[in-house]
């Protein structure tokens, strides 16, 4: 085995599941995570040679995979728009059925609520988005999504200052019509 083949293999077994859950939290379903969980290590695996150390491996995985996710998310959308106005033939399936909310690190008596958290935080802007998935959910620091975000610290922390507000005033809304609906 080669050495770049060697050095691959172990940068896979280290960050497969960071991928994935970082994928997962994007995305809320675990065949789209491994779908880009597949499409980020083709670029780490064609990218490796060209890795400067100007950041470190994980950060640059980081990135990889948070671009990847909003890039699978885009062309989701795109796919949705389309099918909007019926099948192309009879054996595509219309992707505007597809919406699950599938996220294993989630009890089942929680999923409703959880598929209304994750409802409205794919409702963010995208940087608002990723701060908040970094810092709230995968429990980095300011200073490490700074870096992997490539923005000030205090960038990052108006970002999550304005994801919290937004989402407060959207969970609060969704929340009382959750309520009314049992």
């Amino acid at each position: 085995m080669s050495k770049h083949n060697l050095k691959f293999t172990s940068i896979y077994h280290d960050y497969k599941q960071l991928v994935f859950n970082v994928a997962l939290h994007y995305l809320q379903n675990t065949e789209d995570a491994e779908e880009v969980l597949q499409d980020v290590f083709l670029k780490v695996h064609q990218s490796l040679d060209k890795f400067e150390n100007n950041s470190t491996l994980k950060t640059w995985i980081y990135r990889i995979t948070i671009n990847q996710s909003l890039d699978f998310i885009k062309q989701k959308n795109s796919k949705k728009r389309f099918f909007i106005f019926g099948r192309k033939s009879d054996s595509e399936f219309e992707v505007n059925n597809i919406s699950t909310f599938e996220h294993p690190g989630i009890l089942m008596e929680n999923k409703e609520d959880a598929k209304i958290l994750f409802d409205v935080i794919n409702t963010l802007p995208d940087n608002q988005k990723t701060a908040f998935l970094l810092s709230k959910v995968d429990g980095l620091t300011n200073p490490e999504v700074s870096e992997i975000m490539e923005f000030s610290i205090s960038s990052v922390e108006s970002l999550l200052f304005r994801a919290k507000k937004s989402l407060q005033e959207k969970l609060s809304t969704k929340f009382q019509e959750y309520r009314k609906k049992k």
